[in-house]
């Protein structure tokens, strides 16, 4: 049932009202799309077709590429669109779809990147029992339950929101709908639905995070009894890991895990997860991983000469 509101779209005041800002920064995020899905997609391809990246690291490693396509494509399409158009108004259920979809594939990151803390933990510390306790069918079912993390976390931040009334202003101060600038407009009291909000979206990044921490701990700690060649091997794919989680997490949690308010930082804080960070996932992953490089060039080169034949 649609609530009752005076509301029918939003007004986005997006990140800037200056048109010089607004063309540099269209042209800025366009080259961030583009560079976002052909890394990410590429990681995706390389992975599904590539015959020596089996393990279940890849395939998790592909499953994330394949969410940050999604979610970047959720954002970053009509802030593009805003900035070269100028047209920052979209309607009430777009606005819904968009919170429901970014918090969707945003919180199934979240849980899939704890799933790729375990995955490394028993890589490393249980290397011998490696391939028995990560089967395939666990691997699936572990991916499984991210996304009905994601899904359910997703579906409480919407039902939270969605049966308030919108009453009067319908400008957001901000170039998403997301929940603390939404909360703003509500014409009634939002503290209880405050402290909703931050046990559902800030509780939840900070004890991932904080167990996340724990997991590359003892990791990083078990890395004596390995081999030199066995500990740079670690060291790099742990190093990729930590980068991408304190990116993704620490601008999370400032955002989250505080009272329902919004500050000036917030824009620009959003822009890093959701813009910056799906971009630099595949860098961080690939660059110094010489197992997927090569798997990328075998790939390419095989999908070449079959073409040119």
């Amino acid at each position: 049932m649609e609530p009752e509101n005076n509301v029918t779209y939003f007004v986005l005041l997006g990140l800037t009202q200056n048109p010089k800002e607004q063309k540099v920064l269209f042209v800025m995020f366009l080259l961030f799309y583009i560079l976002t899905m052909v890394g990410n997609m590429l990681i995706v391809v390389t992975v599904t077709f590539s015959r020596t990246l089996g393990s279940p690291m890849y395939f998790f490693l592909a499953s994330l590429s394949f969410m940050d396509s999604i979610y970047s494509s959720v954002i970053s399409p009509k802030l593009i669109s805003d900035l070269f158009f100028g047209e920052n108004t979209l309607s009430f259920r777009f606005c819904m779809a968009q919170l429901f979809t970014e918090h969707f594939f945003g919180g199934s990151e979240v849980f899939l990147l704890l799933v790729m803390a375990y995955d490394r933990y028993v890589a490393i510390c249980k290397p011998s029992h490696y391939l028995v306790i990560m089967r395939q069918w666990v691997c699936v079912v572990l991916l499984v339950v991210s996304w009905v993390g994601g899904f359910l976390h997703s579906v409480i931040q919407l039902s939270t929101i969605y049966g308030l009334p919108f009453c009067g202003p319908n400008v957001i101060d901000h170039f998403i709908c997301d929940m603390y600038p939404l909360l703003k407009l509500v014409c009634t009291d939002t503290r209880v639905v405050g402290l909703l909000v931050v046990a559902n979206g800030g509780l939840i990044c900070t004890i991932v995070f904080l167990l996340l921490l724990i997991s590359y701990g003892v990791v990083l700690c078990s890395l004596k009894n390995l081999s030199q060649e066995g500990r740079r091997k670690a060291l790099q794919t742990c190093g990729s890991h930590i980068t991408v989680v304190v990116f993704f997490f620490v601008p999370c949690i400032f955002m989250y895990a505080r009272p329902a308010e919004t500050f000036p930082i917030d824009k620009s804080l959003s822009v890093f997860y959701t813009v910056i960070t799906p971009m630099l996932n595949p860098l961080i992953y690939t660059l110094r991983n010489s197992e997927m490089n090569n798997a990328m060039k075998k790939v390419w080169r095989r999908n070449f000469l079959a073409h040119s034949k």
